[in-house]
């Protein structure tokens, strides 16, 4: 399967297209992690309040909830972050390849973004990434143009920043704060109300989500945010480095899963233990600042894996089925909020609380492979996304191409 084409765009090699075709394996794989771990947030009020939902308490039920936590928590909005860094350098480059302004048009992509991101969380999720994106793009290119070596030392700097300022609110909740923060009635008490708008009406339903945006908010600022720039900085190396427009050492990926997994999973382990064992205290603190410094290993395990799957035997079809869905990701994102809001809020079904952790995920699964294949069936006759069309035309000021242009036959 080719890049679609379009008036603007550059010649690319059969090289350069299989590479592209592993970024957009890469960002459909992320699509696939964000997607589980957003449902876990829309199918129960209680998810993300350190509170147990009262209707799942089962060994099943805590199992599966330990085990996404675990594997897919805090670990592929990393991998999207870094391919978000990375795309920046392609855009900039075909921009001075055509001879066209780059900032002006970006600054105009950030602000579609931006745009969509506001209307994501206030209409169904409001734990919205594209804002946090489209804020932290304006530094991306701010800083766009410093040295391979300084993106990658200023990204490891933010990480070991962020991390020593949890363990510091570790260590003075442990001398001077109570034992734990944590109030269970009252947490339990605002999920329930939450849960009750929710399953109402569309008024409801966006009530219940602007009371919910300032905490959200607050959580982006302080962890979510840094952690995505410091991944945008990776990007950035290592498109200056075009790690990615060459085939990667196996030795490096075989190198990469060794270490990535076992010191994520280690540090996944802890956190999936402390916020389910340990919420509230300083524990939970420390495991947190742990889980910043590790997260990014699994994350880069989990890419490294998928690109010695794509060299494999069977790597052809593994790249075609997850490719599409890349090229699309901002499609794919907003129309998995869209649906599992009509099937959890009073938009359509209001399930929320009523599905076990795993119905949910099988749910996600097949929902993804809908995905998968749909993406498939549009990218092989249309240009870009819906989305990635509305996003192309603000960015560039003209109307993009919507369906493919097809080669004439030899």
């Amino acid at each position: 399967m080719q890049r679609p084409l379009d008036a603007t765009a550059t010649p690319v090699s059969e090289t350069a297209r299989s590479r592209l075709m592993n970024l957009d394996a890469l960002r459909g794989l992320a699509l696939l992690g964000i997607f589980v771990v957003n449902s876990t947030y829309v199918a129960s009020a209680f998810h993300g309040t350190g509170v147990e939902d009262p209707a799942f308490t089962s060994t099943a039920d805590r199992t599966v909830g330990s085990v996404l936590t675990l594997l897919f928590e805090t670990k592929f909005y990393l991998l999207f972050s870094f391919l978000f860094g990375y795309s920046f350098t392609l855009q900039r480059d075909s921009a001075e390849r055509r001879g066209t302004p780059f900032t002006a048009a970006f600054l105009r992509r950030l602000a579609a973004l931006f745009a969509l991101g506001a209307a994501h969380a206030v209409l169904l999720f409001p734990g919205d990434i594209l804002t946090t994106y489209a804020l932290l793009g304006v530094v991306l290119l701010v800083v766009g143009g410093m040295q391979t070596r300084t993106a990658a030392t200023a990204a490891g700097t933010l990480l070991a920043l962020t991390a020593t300022a949890y363990a510091g609110l570790g260590t003075l909740q442990a001398a001077f704060g109570p034992p734990s923060t944590l109030d269970a009635g009252n947490l339990t008490a605002q999920a329930d109300q939450a849960a009750v708008l929710l399953s109402g009406g569309p008024v409801d339903v966006i009530d219940a989500h602007l009371r919910e945006l300032p905490d959200v908010a607050a959580l982006l600022l302080l962890f979510q945010a840094p952690c995505a720039l410091a991944m945008f900085l990776f990007g950035l190396a290592a498109g200056k480095r075009g790690l990615l427009a060459r085939p990667i050492h196996a030795t490096v990926l075989r190198r990469t899963q060794l270490i990535g997994f076992p010191i994520g999973l280690a540090g996944a382990c802890l956190y999936a233990h402390a916020t389910t064992h340990w919420t509230g205290t300083a524990g939970e603190a420390y495991a947190v600042a742990i889980d910043v410094l590790t997260a990014p290993a699994l994350a880069a395990a989990y890419a490294a894996t998928l690109l010695r799957l794509i060299r494999g035997r069977h790597g052809q079809r593994i790249a075609d089925l997850l490719a599409p869905a890349g090229r699309m990701a901002l499609s794919n994102y907003l129309a998995q909020s869209a649906v599992l809001a009509f099937i959890f809020t009073g938009y359509g079904l209001a399930e929320i609380g009523r599905l076990s952790p795993a119905s949910v995920l099988v749910l996600v699964l097949v929902l993804y492979t809908i995905q998968l294949y749909a993406s498939a069936i549009w990218m092989h006759t249309h240009a870009y996304g819906p989305l990635e069309w509305f996003l192309r035309a603000a960015t560039h000021l003209t109307v993009p191409p919507w369906r493919r242009h097809r080669q004439p036959a030899a």
